[in-house]
């Protein structure tokens, strides 16, 4: 009975021995473990280390590189800055001296245009006199026109539409000529001639200076007009062209086979096409 009983002691330690036994196995191999996952790291964290400080000295020798570099660049800057700067200043003083000579020119230039200025304003003077003399010659002479009209007589033509003023003479149709109220083309006939005058053509028939008669033919628009003892300075009228404008005819001097006069026609008349015989 007591050998049965210390049996199973002896049992219950050898089994208690056997289970410290695998925990402290199981422990170890954990141990183990642990050790080679933290060498593992250890020696990750060494490479990682020494990586860096390759890159370190890479960087660090760039720096100096580039500190070098810039060290070389400052000195070529302020080296051609220097050069620069001397430059300038020539320029300023090459600037300087242009502009102290535009000054003198300048001032050269505008006593002599003041000069010019004050014989513009003498000639201007002089031209306003002249002017002022033209004004009083044309008053004159718009005075004695106005005189010279009322001189003149207006009268029915031959048929019967009312003339404009009649020039009787050379100095009466220049001053015709001058109002501008139509256009005067002047002609010298002689007997059995025809003779474009304006747009129409004259031919003198007969020419009596004794009794200041004469007769003409007009020849306008394709057809022919027959003025007969017709007097001197007397409005001879006939219609030409298709908007039927009113020319004027007028005989102011009867020779021998030879009359002088002019033709007036409107200011929106046609232009001649051929000025012979005015």
């Amino acid at each position: 009975m007591s050998d049965a009983s210390g049996n199973g002691e002896q049992r219950s330690y050898s089994g208690l021995f056997l289970g410290l036994l695998g925990l402290a196995i199981v422990a170890a191999i954990a141990g183990l473990g642990w050790s080679y996952y933290l060498s593992g790291r250890l020696t990750h964290a060494e490479m990682q280390l020494l990586q860096a400080q390759r890159q370190n000295e890479k960087l660090s020798s760039a720096l100096d590189d580039t500190n070098a570099r810039l060290k070389v660049t400052s000195d070529t800057l302020g080296h051609s800055l220097g050069i620069t700067q001397k430059e300038l200043e020539q320029r300023a003083q090459d600037l300087l001296r242009r502009q102290q000579a535009a000054a003198r020119q300048f001032e050269s230039e505008q006593k002599d245009t003041q000069q010019k200025i004050s014989s513009v304003s003498s000639d201007v003077s002089g031209v306003k006199t002249d002017v002022g003399g033209v004004k009083t010659d044309l008053g004159n002479t718009q005075t004695q026109l106005k005189a010279d009209e009322a001189q003149m007589q207006t009268m029915k033509g031959d048929l019967g539409q009312q003339s404009g003023l009649i020039a009787t003479n050379a100095q009466e149709l220049e001053i015709l000529k001058h109002k501008g109220d139509r256009n005067y083309y002047e002609f010298t006939l002689q007997k059995g001639q025809r003779r474009p005058i304006s747009t129409v053509s004259l031919e003198l028939r007969k020419a009596d200076a004794k009794h200041s008669r004469y007769t003409l033919i007009v020849y306008a628009d394709d057809k022919k007009i027959e003025k007969k003892d017709r007097g001197l300075n007397e409005p001879v009228q006939f219609y030409t062209g298709k908007d039927n404008y009113l020319y004027e005819l007028v005989v102011n001097s009867i020779d021998k086979n030879q009359v002088k006069g002019y033709i007036a026609t409107p200011k929106s008349a046609p232009a001649p096409v051929t000025t012979s015989g005015f």
